[in-house]
């Protein structure tokens, strides 16, 4: 495969796009499983769907939007839902975590729908479910990558304040912190991430980039920092992993890096089972 990535360049921009998605999805999951809204990766997955197949409806129907990369409107589309999904957070204030749902349930119907227009599923919106190594382009490389530098600039800037926010928020907010606006930034950032991954993962499996390897780091770290710090190398591996079993086994990169993500998650588990036996 080492040969192969040198030769070809559609290789050469999935494993680029692989690394650097296996840094920036555990980097948020970690934050997003702290603050215990790991189903949040689910929503928004979906409305990217909704804004995929209406982006490739658009470029059937109408000559004009023929060209354009379905990833622009799916991008909009999940940071509109992130957007809904902070609005109705306010709306409800004691049952916040039922924005999540409902979004998600938006989202599928949204998507369904504009699926039904398009005549049903096609080979690209399959690759967008399910990840497909030869559908990244270079763009796509460059895009993802400016998402990659602007998360984690903004988690270097506002370490301390997300950090704070995820654990007590009620103490952020007694310590004058504008938590609307941290909520807001943060959501963006993770409907940003979750649309660049869907290249290389896929719609449907997207959320398991963001939260296995987070689910692993936690049974052996000794704090969050150690947390991010091993959710970023088990994401890196189970990239890696996955991608040269999909490369030689010729079967789809999404299913093979998330069954590579749950046997660090299952090895993880041994080993702190292990470890409180010694104990």
């Amino acid at each position: 495969m080492i040969q192969a990535i040198i030769d070809y360049q559609f290789l050469q921009n999935a494993f680029l796009t692989g690394l650097i998605i296996g840094v920036i999805a555990p980097l948020l999951g970690a934050f997003i499983v702290v603050r215990r809204l790991s189903l949040i990766a689910d929503a928004l997955s979906h409305v990217t769907l909704s804004g995929i197949a209406a982006s490739l409806f658009l470029s059937k129907t109408f000559v004009v939007f023929n060209g354009l990369n379905p990833l622009w409107l799916g991008m909009g589309f999940s940071v509109m839902g992130s957007l809904f999904i902070e609005r109705l957070r306010t709306v409800y204030k004691h049952y916040q975590e039922l924005a999540i749902p409902i979004i998600l349930s938006g989202g599928i119907g949204i998507g369904v729908i504009f699926i039904s227009l398009a005549d049903g599923f096609n080979t690209d919106l399959f690759s967008y479910l399910f990840g497909s190594v030869s559908a990244v382009s270079r763009s796509d490389l460059w895009l993802i990558l400016a998402i990659a530098v602007t998360v984690i600039s903004v988690v270097i800037l506002l370490y301390k304040e997300l950090f704070l926010l995820s654990f007590d928020e009620e103490f952020g907010k007694a310590s004058g912190l504008s938590t609307r606006f941290l909520h807001l930034v943060f959501m963006i950032m993770v409907a940003l991430v979750i649309a660049a991954s869907m290249r290389i993962v896929g719609i449907l499996l997207v959320s398991s980039l963001m939260t296995l390897p987070v689910a692993a780091a936690m049974r052996i770290a000794r704090g969050f920092k150690q947390t991010i710090f091993f959710s970023i190398a088990f994401g890196e591996i189970a990239v890696i992993s996955g991608l040269f079993s999909a490369f030689y086994l010729d079967l789809a990169p999404g299913g093979t890096i998330v069954l590579s993500s749950i046997l660090l998650l299952l090895l993880a588990i041994a080993f702190k089972k292990t470890q409180t036996m010694r104990k």
